[in-house]
């Protein structure tokens, strides 16, 4: 029997929440700025599954740097802090449509992009 894909959504967290969002995560180590945690409409925050700080400032969001960006991010997954926090977001994602939220101008290129592909295996 074949497991139907995950319903998992990418957006900014500056646009306006929508009813069809289902279970709304922040995946950003730092809180955005300019957004108020009352108007974000979170269900959650989910630090522990963001890119490390090093990571973090090493890819700046270059778009060329995506492809490896990717490919350390997977590998700090496997930490066993970052494998609960996965490990987590697989159990919200499960049966209704989750949407990971970031702050990053290109939501397709960030770490929201990389653990939406994940989830939906």
């Amino acid at each position: 029997m074949t497991k139907s894909p995950r319903d998992v959504r990418v957006r900014r967290i500056y646009e306006p929440a929508e009813e069809q969002d289902g279970k709304r995560v922040l995946v950003d180590r730092l809180w955005p700025r300019g957004v108020k945690k009352v108007d974000a409409h979170l269900d959650e925050w989910s630090k522990d599954v963001a890119p490390s700080t090093e990571l973090r400032k090493w890819y700046r969001h270059e778009p060329a740097k995506f492809e490896e960006f990717s490919r350390r991010y997977l590998a700090e997954l496997d930490d066993p802090a970052r494998a609960e926090a996965l490990d987590h977001l697989r159990e919200l994602a499960s049966g209704q449509r989750l949407t990971l939220l970031t702050a990053t101008k290109n939501a397709e290129i960030s770490e929201a992009s990389v653990l939406a592909t994940i989830l939906r295996e």
